[in-house]
């Protein structure tokens, strides 16, 4: 079972409000975000009870989209205490996920 947190309009703000919360923006038809599915699901895990490891199905959610501006997926947004802090467009390495969120806790 993925211990990352499948997000919502109903649920967005509740989560994200405070501590450190990776969103991953994404779409079932996107490649790329398909390539980096399981290293979110591995930061899910390595994370556990630390970090929120989040994501955004932007069909489903195409309100969220439009409120942070998602123009191209994967999307990934960082956030510290419901502000976001820094954005990833386009897949990336587990690595350098890993630094960016130990950055922020």
């Amino acid at each position: 079972m993925s211990k990352y947190i499948n997000l919502t309009n109903d649920n967005f703000e509740a989560t994200t409000k405070e501590g450190v919360s990776l969103v991953d923006f994404w779409a079932p038809w996107c490649g790329p975000c398909r390539m980096i599915a399981p290293v979110i699901e591995e930061l899910a895990e390595d994370f556990d009870g630390k970090v929120n490891i989040c994501k955004v199905n932007t069909d489903e959610e195409q309100d969220l989209s439009v409120k942070f501006g998602i123009r191209s997926i994967p999307t990934i947004l960082f956030m510290k205490d419901g502000e976001v802090v820094d954005t990833i467009i386009g897949a990336t390495s587990k690595q350098a996920l890993t630094d960016k969120i130990n950055s922020l806790i």
